[in-house]
């Protein structure tokens, strides 16, 4: 059983960062694969961004590439998404989320899920 707690989430204004982690508990976390992903208000669950078991591999939506970063400290159990030239459009609840060796885009084959940070975009 993995458990994942994000944080980081806040207010900022457009253009502005934000770091946000996401620290898990219990065994082997550099078994998983860990993703992040967003929801905004009445809309669907979408990929943000991946990593590899070792961070060696990464993977981003095309909409983030170039202003967000994901990486990871295995030694900490933590996972990262640095987020810079925040957009209003970037508004939402951000969900990390693990599953087992090879990273993925599709949020249905994460097995484990964090409660979400808010992050909120203003103009």
């Amino acid at each position: 059983q993995v458990q994942l707690v994000e944080s980081g989430g806040g207010l900022v204004q457009a253009g502005g960062s934000l770091r946000l982690s996401c620290t898990t508990s219990g065994r082997a976390f550099s078994a998983y694969a860990m993703g992040w992903f967003r929801q905004a208000p009445g809309k669907a669950r979408e990929f943000v961004a991946a990593i590899s078991m070792s961070g060696g591999n990464t993977y981003y939506t095309d909409s983030v590439k170039g202003r967000f970063t994901i990486s990871r400290d295995n030694a900490k159990n933590t996972v990262y998404l640095q987020l810079n030239s925040l957009k209003p459009e970037d508004t939402a609840v951000y969900y990390c989320a693990a599953r087992f060796y090879y990273y993925s885009d599709n949020w249905e084959s994460y097995a484990y899920w964090g409660q979400g940070t808010e992050v909120t975009v203003s103009s």
